[in-house]
Parts: C-alpha cells; structure tokens; sequence
C-alpha cells in the first residue's frame, strides 16, 4: 500500500577521511587491521537465508604478505548455482512487489552502517585481501559504496517520478518494473565498490541477483554481504557463492529465468559471455540485459604548452596508484618533445621517491599486486623490455621484482621509441607506463595516434595550458575515451561527478553512478485508464450527410 509520494533528495559525497599521524581514523583502522590479523576467517557462501559450508577451503592471504593466513572461504560447485538461481527466484515475488520506501530504506542503512560502524572494516578487509593503501581503500571500499548506495536510491527515485502525459477523459501512467528472472552479478578484485554496487543496482530495482565475486575479492565481499543482512536484506534476494566462471556461466546462462548479466571483468570473458547468451537466446523468457565494463589501455597526451609537473605528477598518480590495477589506469602516455627530458626526470625522481611494502605501515605508496598469476604475466612485458635491447624500448625507471615475501613488482617506467610497441598497446594491468615522446610541432598526428592504437575507450586525458589544443583532442578522441579528463590524471571517477563507463572494447557504457545504468534493470510498463468508455464503435466520420454533425 502506497500512502504517499517519497523524496530522496541528491545525496552530498561521503567525506574522504584523511588518515593523517594521530588522527581517530587512524587510529582505529590500525586497531581494525590488527583484529583481522588476528582471527582466522571461515567464509561460507550466502544462499537463501542459509551460510552454505561445502569443506572445499580456498586460502585468503594478503598479496603483500603470502606468508600469514588471513582464512578460507567455501568453494561451491554447479549444484550451488543452482541452488543460489531457486533461492533467488523463490524471494522474487516478495521482493519485486516490497514497497519502494523499504527497498531504499535498506540501502541507506547499509550506507550509513558503512560510513559509521562498519568503516573500518570495510576498509580493514579491502587493504588486506586486495593490497590497498589506507586512502585507495578509504576512497573505494568506504567512500565510493557508500555514495553508489546513496546515489542510486536518489537516481530510482527520480526515475520513478518519470511519467507521460494524460490526454481529456484518461490517466496514463508507467511501471518500472522489475525484469523476470534472475540477474548475474559477475565482480572483479579491484574494486570494493564496484563488487558491492553490480548487484545491489539491480536489487534496488526489485530484481533478485546471484553474486559471484572474483576469488581476490571474498574477504571484502562477505563483509559487505553481512551488512546488508544487518541492514534488513531478505533472504535470497542477494546470493554470494563462490564458483569459478565457466561453471557459473555454464549454468546461469542455460537458464530459462536468467534476465540479465551485471559484470565488470576482462573484455575476453564478456565476449565469450555475449556469444553464448547469443546462442541461447531461443531459451530464455526474455531478451537479457548485457551490461559489462571490460578492459582499458588508457592514455595520456600532453600537448607542448602543459607544464612538466602537471604530467609527471598525473602520471605518478594515474599510473602507479593502487599498483596499476584501475580500469582507468593511465598505462600509455605521448609526451611531445619540448618537454620530455623534463618529464621524464621527474618521473625517475618519483619512482625512486616511492616506499613500496605492506598495507599496515601507512607509509607505502604502493603495495603487492593481486596475485602470483598477475605478478607472473606482469615481469614477462619486463622482462622482455631487458631482454630486447633496447631495439623499440627501453627501462626508464623501475624493473624489477620479487615474490620471496608477496607479490612486489617495482613501479617501472618504459620508454618506447615505436609507438605500436607491444606496452604501449596490450593491457598489463599492473605498475607498468609507457611513455612515447613524439615531435613536439606534430600535435594533431599525435592525437590520431592515440585513437588509433588501441580498440580500448574506457578513459584518458589531454594536458595543455592552450585551449586550442585542449579542444582540438577532445574532438579528436570524442570515440576514444567514456571518460575523459582536461589536466588531470585519468583515474577517480566520483559517483554522481563523472559516471563511469566507455566504449568499444571496453564494454556497453552504462555509466555506473547515474541514472542510464539503473534503467537497464528495469522494464516499463505502459497503463491507460479511460474513465468514461465509449460505448459505441462508429467515429463521427462514418456518419452520413443527412445526420449532421
């Protein structure tokens, strides 16, 4: 029963704390760090209102640091899909029909419950499952979900007062609806919020959403599934399991009820996704919404009028932040020649200037990245640097690495002479930039350049003093970055600032923070009430003459 209008008006930001010597949140994120290290976690899956414990133990263990176990999460299997599907549809009815004002109201306890009792741990959990720094944790984990939760119930709100026009004598109206059947949430390591925004902004919209995290990504992930239970989330409504992708696609995409995929991951993965949705499309009740955000080879180009400091420092940032592993992460960057010796030492003097080590001394600016598999493919693009030559690229700073303790890879600099070097073109996804110096008076082949060398468009940045140059690449690359900045690093999207998302190889550009990614997990239905039926099936115009009018 609907008693009224509800508003939810634009929420403000959550302030990004600073973690500064002696500060309280300093304080008690160390105090927090020091409470995980000391248990040992058992992780079940969520399924229904069930904690599901299958005895199949996964280890979690900080990347920086392999040597201390952190728990084990339950691995699942088909049989938990399945079972995660029926939890799901069953909660369906009951969720989709919940009145919009309780829908919210769950979320934005959950947001508040993160800003204020669970910060830390949010954060605690991020910075020793995923090797993240106190303020990239605070600036994801807290801030980032907290805003995609306040936001989000703000932009449905805004959705739902969108309604047509009545003519004389009836009362047009529309539904947004939830979809029929079940939505796949498939979520990366990276980030915190986005593991925690995929499903829930289909949940809000009354779907009901199977969740599975990336293994990297459990420990923050439970933590955030156990909130939303406190914040009052029905049972089945979201299911966590814990399964590897071919067995989870192989299920949920076979199914009659599957509605829709949420996913951020690897442009490979989301195409081998589309074919098989493809192929399957004469089984499902519905066309699937396919909604995925995929790889980046994002850019820099700095034009002969940028200051030196501004491009070193938004390349010390864009890049080597969070160890590299941003879809948005400046990973190629073109630097015209009157400028480049200049830039080129104070990216040297930056790198050398960096503490690299754990998450707990809040001193490191950069950590371990995720994994053995990613440090191992990383120091092959190295290694094969050193071993060329120098023939098309070169070490300009970094280059090195060791697993004895974690998974450390130096941030590294490579300098590429040939523009189609294969850095400046793959997707590393690590602590890697390639920088290209081109001829300083050759801006504009410059820019086709840029757009011409990858079949990426996630983000990118132009940096210039003269505004000529600043529109001559923003027409330029209008097809070649989702996201683009004007003197700045490539990286930060803000919820509700600058939706995020691009195009081409890197996924549908649903813009994640706004209201076009909540309209694809709704269904609008159109109703007509006439009030006074006509009861006669003749239109004047069939009328004889003799009749009149």
């Amino acid at each position: 029963m609907n008693l009224g209008y509800f508003s939810y008006p634009l929420p403000a930001n959550e302030p990004v704390l600073g973690y500064a010597p002696g500060s309280p949140e300093r304080t008690a994120l160390k105090k927090t760090l020091a409470e995980l290290k000391g248990q040992t976690a058992d992780i079940p899956m969520y399924i229904g209102g069930n904690e599901v414990r299958t005895g199949k133990l996964v280890e979690i263990r900080p990347p920086h640091e392999t040597g201390h176990l952190l728990g084990h999460f339950h691995a699942g299997d088909a049989s938990h899909v399945t079972q995660a599907i029926d939890a799901a549809l069953a909660a369906r009815e009951g969720w989709s029909n919940l009145p919009w004002e309780d829908r919210a109201g769950i979320f934005l306890r959950a947001a508040d419950l993160i800003a204020t009792k669970y910060r830390y741990h949010m954060n605690g959990t991020t910075m020793l499952g995923q090797s993240k720094n106190a303020f990239q944790a605070e600036i994801d984990a807290a801030c980032e979900l907290i805003d995609f939760l306040r936001y989000n119930v703000h932009f449905l709100s805004e959705i739902y007062k969108q309604q047509p026009v009545s003519g004389p004598g009836m009362h047009n109206r529309l539904e947004w609806r939830a979809l029929e059947g079940f939505v796949l949430a498939v979520t990366p390591f990276n980030f915190t919020a986005i593991g925690g925004n995929l499903p829930t902004s289909a949940a809000l919209c009354g779907n009901v959403v199977v969740w599975k995290p990336a293994n990297t990504q459990v420990y923050s992930a439970q933590m955030f599934l156990r909130i939303l239970r406190e914040a009052g989330l029905p049972d089945g409504v979201i299911n966590l399991i814990y399964v590897d992708g071919p067995t989870i696609g192989e299920v949920c995409f076979a199914h009659r009820e599957f509605a829709g995929v949420h996913f951020t991951g690897s442009t490979g993965v989301f195409n081998a996704m589309w074919k098989t949705i493809g192929a399957n499309i004469p089984n499902y009740r519905s066309y699937p919404r396919i909604v995925g955000e995929t790889g980046g080879k994002d850019f820099v180009i700095a034009h002969k009028s940028a200051s030196p400091d501004v491009v070193a420092t938004a390349l010390l940032r864009g890049a080597f932040e969070y160890q590299g592993q941003k879809c948005s992460a400046a990973s190629r960057a073109y630097i015209p020649s009157n400028i480049a010796d200049e830039v080129k030492r104070l990216l040297v003097d930056g790198v050398n200037s960096f503490k690299m080590g754990t998450v707990e001394d809040f001193g490191n600016f950069v950590n371990a990245v995720i994994d053995e598999k990613s440090f191992d493919r990383i120091a092959r693009y190295i290694d094969d640097v050193i071993n060329s030559g120098g023939a098309s690229a070169s070490i300009l700073v970094g280059g090195t690495y060791d697993k004895s303790k974690g998974w450390y890879i130096a941030p590294t600099v490579i300098e590429a002479t040939d523009p189609q070097y294969v850095t400046m073109c793959d997707e590393i996804f690590g602590p890697v930039l390639t920088i290209h110096v081109y001829d300083a008076e050759q801006y504009e082949a410059a820019l086709r350049l840029v757009d011409a060398t990858s079949p990426y468009a996630l983000t990118g940045s132009v940096i210039a003093q003269d505004r000529e140059a600043v529109v001559l690449a923003t027409q330029a690359l209008r097809n070649a970055a989702g996201n683009f900045y004007i003197n700045d690093k490539p990286t930060g999207a803000v919820v509700g600032q600058q939706p995020f998302g691009g195009a081409r190889a890197s996924g549908t550009n649903d813009k994640a923070g706004s209201q076009l990614n909540l309209y694809r997990w709704l269904s609008a239905r159109t109703i007509k009430e006439t009030f006074v039926p006509p009861t006669d099936y003749r239109y004047p115009f069939l009328r004889g003459e003799s009749e009149g009018i």
